[in-house]
């Protein structure tokens, strides 16, 4: 009995780094992040996942000056494992951003602000094509198997930053600089809809000036509906390569971030 508690705390000491770590990366992912995932869901994987990457965190636990995790510099290294997790799934949720405001900009185009539903995903009010095309999103991101691309990033994540090697700042730049194409990429999808609701309201426009008599306001709201409808159909065949596109983007940004941290 007594060499088993004196294996308790080094064996719940290594797998508290990495669960720190999951748990974080959970908190910023995508679908794992959200509010339709109960909270008691991301705490059982992240310690699964964290007890099956014991292997790939097994220096963590070998270390020769074990660090003790109720001191200051357990606190400090808990910090550290959480905001590299945290950075990690938001660079992932970034991706699913786009989708979101590419909703949010096709909806105020359409006119269609005011059918707010209760998002679930969320936990809060959003528009129903904003609803739709992160619920398409979501089945993108489990078709390309992101849990699994997510997993994978982990336990590379444990080689390039290390406990108690400190943690560079490059991450957390990176993901910060690259909150712009998420705007850039919505508006690339966008811009079709945008266009189209454009024409037919200059074409009203100039109707309005030929037959001033006539309630173009009304019949203006349902046509702009319709056509924006119309190229919603068309712009829904995109979206699942774009999205692809956009990780892929994430997935090399990170490379690179990895492979900095690994030189240096």
């Amino acid at each position: 009995m007594e060499p088993v508690l004196a294996n308790l705390l080094p064996m719940l000491t290594a797998i508290w780094w990495p669960f720190c770590r999951i748990l974080a990366m959970f908190i910023g992912a995508p679908v794992l992040g959200e509010a339709v995932t109960p909270v008691t869901v991301r705490i059982l994987l992240a310690l699964v996942l964290s007890i099956v990457m014991l292997p790939l965190t097994g220096g963590i636990g070998a270390q020769n000056a074990p660090i003790d995790p109720f001191s200051m510099h357990g606190v400090v290294a808990t910090i550290e494992q959480g905001l590299i997790g945290f950075v990690l799934g938001l660079a992932f949720h970034f991706a699913m951003s786009v989708v979101g405001v590419l909703g949010y900009m096709v909806t105020s185009q359409m006119g269609l602000s005011m059918a707010v539903m209760n998002d679930p995903l969320n936990g809060q009010s959003s528009d129903v094509v904003s609803a739709l095309l992160s619920t398409l999103a979501i089945i993108v991101f489990f078709a390309i198997d992101g849990h699994l691309v997510i997993v994978g990033i982990l336990g590379q994540s444990f080689h390039a930053w290390p406990l108690g090697h400190g943690y560079s700042p490059l991450l957390l730049n990176a993901v910060a600089y690259n909150v712009a194409w998420i705007f850039s990429a919505a508006m690339l999808l966008a811009l079709p809809v945008v266009f189209a609701t454009i024409v037919v309201q200059l074409g009203f426009g100039f109707l309005n000036r030929v037959a001033p008599s006539l309630n173009l306001f009304s019949l203006g709201f349902a046509v702009i509906t319709i056509f924006g409808l119309m190229m919603l159909g068309e712009l829904v065949k995109f979206i699942p390569e774009h999205y692809v596109r956009m990780t892929n983007q994430v997935l090399e940004m990170i490379r690179q971030q990895m492979q900095a941290a690994a030189h240096g």
